[in-house]
């Protein structure tokens, strides 16, 4: 099941491969790579999932995995079993380029609690020595 959460996205097309950063939550999903934001919609059914996003360049200088496109809409379905999703898209400006792509789950680690113990100072004197070496 794709939990809301953020993942680690990572796509390729015959043309480019790529990553980025995807969030979900609440059914809308949101992201970000080297090129484009993106922003949609998705529903999740048991393991399966599908989004409509719709992504927009925001930096200049070399072309998206799709081709020269600056703005697309991608049809999303993939599947979803644990903590890794894997999918397809389709882009409506570039019929027949099939991305393929794999979300992986970040999970946050919990913050360290304050240390309770004392540490002890630290003893030169009680280092061992080593020994002399002769030139």
């Amino acid at each position: 099941m794709l939990k809301d959460g953020t993942y680690a996205a990572w796509y390729n097309t015959p043309l480019d491969q790529g990553t980025g950063i995807v969030h979900v939550a609440d059914g809308q999903i949101w992201g970000r790579d080297s090129l484009m934001t993106y922003r949609g919609s998705c529903t999740v059914d048991g393991d399966r999932f599908t989004a409509i996003v719709s992504a927009k360049r925001h930096t200049e200088g070399r072309a998206t995995v799709f081709g020269v496109e600056d703005e697309l809409t991608l049809d999303i379905e993939g599947r979803c079993p644990g903590k890794i999703a894997s999918y397809t898209a389709t882009a409506h400006q570039v019929p027949g380029v099939i991305l393929h792509g794999t979300l992986i789950l970040t999970e946050q680690q919990p913050p360290a609690g304050e240390r309770t113990e004392r540490v002890a100072a630290l003893d030169l004197g009680r280092l061992p020595r080593l020994p002399r070496r002769l030139r």
